[in-house]
């Protein structure tokens, strides 16, 4: 189990639904580029670097996918070669036997019954192996149509500190979240959490005296 960070939720603050319209606007007015850190061109190359992200870092996969993508640049090329060549080619991203497995059996699946597209809702995204709903929903929102919001380590600390929910489950933070958060922002808050956690609210050290949040958060340090 991950830490929690629900108990340093202890000041005296607003309620959450007075506080997340000056939350999203003010990470937005600090973070206005903030952006999704893979890099790819098509949906197809979207889903295959989501998929590789799982458990190393967005620079190492757009390392590997500067290669990648140059050889294989449809469903179709994925499954035209041995698996071994597949999980050599991944082999830096780690979990490289799984991940393989996991692209050839999502290609397959496009294949067949998606005419080789990527899908654009979050159930039909669900049934491609190796797609759970992080990366389900990491994908329909880069794609324009999110549907949930993306709770990844950054936006589960910074919801637990920011008293947006109490909850540990991913998947019931999204909920808390979704019944918080305007539609309209469930695709870009995710992005500015995620960049406000990585260059303020740090998982061991979070400076707050930087922090455009602070009076805003019941975990503020000042």
């Amino acid at each position: 189990m991950p830490r929690s960070y629900v108990s340093e939720a202890r000041r005296r603050v607003a309620p959450k639904r007075a506080r997340i319209r000056p939350i999203v606007d003010r990470l937005a007015a600090e973070y206005p580029d903030a952006t999704i850190a893979l890099t790819f061109r098509s949906p197809l190359e979207l889903l295959v670097s989501v998929m590789l992200s799982a458990q190393t870092t967005d620079v190492n996969v757009n390392r590997v996918t500067a290669t990648l993508f140059r050889k294989y640049e449809k469903p179709e090329d994925y499954l035209a070669v041995p698996p071994e060549e597949l999980e050599r080619d991944i082999y830096a991203t780690g979990f490289y036997r799984q991940k393989a497995k996991a692209l050839r059996g999502t290609m397959q699946l496009l294949t067949e019954e998606f005419g080789g597209e990527v899908p654009r809702t979050l159930d039909e995204l669900l049934r491609l192996p190796g797609v759970a709903r992080k990366t389900a929903n990491v994908v329909a929102a880069e794609l324009g149509r999110p549907q949930g919001i993306v709770v990844d380590t950054h936006v589960r600390r910074l919801s637990q500190r920011l008293g947006l929910t109490k909850q540990e489950d991913p998947v019931k933070i999204e909920r808390d979240l979704i019944r918080l958060v305007p539609r309209e922002d469930w695709g870009r808050l995710p992005h500015l959490l995620i960049w406000h956690g990585r260059r303020v609210c740090d998982a061991r050290r979070p400076r707050c005296e930087d922090c455009v949040l602070h009076d805003l958060c019941p975990s503020s340090r000042i």
